[in-house]
């Protein structure tokens, strides 16, 4: 009875993970599919499915052969498209690296410091998750208007004689990125270099290993886990990314998620918004089986 409950058991831990990811990503995604195979009409919802399960199994067989991928054609022929993709990965990249290189001097010095107040640490890295997400960009454009709070500081050291421009810029945008998504990347780096069994580098830095090559050579290389799962929880919703480009941006910055606002809401474009968001789905795919690989090596390594 005991190994019956635990079969039981055991197949329940494996369902429950399953059924999360096909209800709540495989079913939506099919449904976003399913849109972008459908052609525009001013009706409610603005689309003609291609094929509905009302005809049964039967119907949606026949429909098949109906299929058209001219929404993706379409993506193909204007430029605005390819070039929002484009933009969006350079600037959730640049985002990322910014964010990594502020993010581990960081957590380093968070796994460096006492056992006693590591806890404290990690409670005001997590702090601003207290506050609304919206709040907090809507504080940055008080912060980099050109009569906010940052010009107002250097005019008043005269160290310019007039307002920078930042807000409605990528400069502004990288900025935003950065503080959102910065204890995204502290975390996982903190969790590596905690970890990190500190003899390594009393042995290295024993054998005549200065502190900076001691670094390089033991530190960084045991915290790649953390820093490639730092960059994907960074990289990975900044890509797609609405809010910080479209508060503050403005309307010179190019990113996807904007584009799929306004042909949703706007331009009222299901299928063909549908059908970036699918291609945009696919491009984020690539970085997470990248770090499933890296995630794999390293077990396979450990073992």
């Amino acid at each position: 009875m005991g190994k019956l409950t635990s079969g039981l058991y055991n197949r329940l831990v494996i369902v429950i993970p399953y059924a999360w990811l096909l209800l709540f990503f495989l079913a939506p995604f099919f449904i976003v599919f399913r849109i972008s195979m459908s052609t525009t009409a001013i009706a409610m919802p603005p689309y003609e499915p291609v094929f509905s399960f009302a005809d049964g199994w039967a119907g949606l067989l026949s429909k098949i052969g109906e299929f058209s991928f001219d929404n993706y054609t379409y993506l193909t022929d204007d430029p605005l498209y390819f070039n929002a993709y484009v933009s969006s990965v350079v600037i959730a990249a640049i985002s990322t690296l910014l964010t990594l290189l502020i993010a581990y001097p960081i957590a380093y010095g968070m796994a460096q410091a006492p056992r006693g107040l590591r806890p404290t640490l990690v409670m005001l890295v997590i702090l601003p998750f207290w506050t609304s997400f919206l709040i907090r960009v809507y504080a940055w454009i008080a912060i980099l208007k050109p009569e906010g709070l940052f010009n107002q500081l250097l005019l008043s050291l005269h160290l310019i004689d007039a307002p920078l421009i930042i807000l409605n810029t990528n400069t502004a945008v990288y900025i935003g990125i950065v503080y959102s998504y910065l204890p995204f990347m502290v975390l996982p780096l903190y969790s590596a270099l905690e970890k990190m069994d500190g003899t390594l580098i009393e042995a290295a830095q024993d054998l005549g290993c200065p502190p900076i090559t001691a670094f390089w050579r033991v530190t960084f290389p045991l915290s790649i886990p953390g820093v490639v799962a730092g960059c994907m929880l960074v990289f990975i919703p900044a890509v797609g990314e609405f809010v910080i480009p479209d508060l503050l941006g403005g309307s010179q910055t190019l990113m996807i998620g904007k584009t799929l606002w306004n042909e949703f809401n706007s331009n009222r474009d299901w299928p063909v918004s549908s059908a970036v968001a699918t291609i945009l789905l696919l491009i984020l795919v690539i970085p997470i089986v990248f770090f499933q690989n890296v995630q794999a090596k390293a077990e396979e390594r450990g073992k």
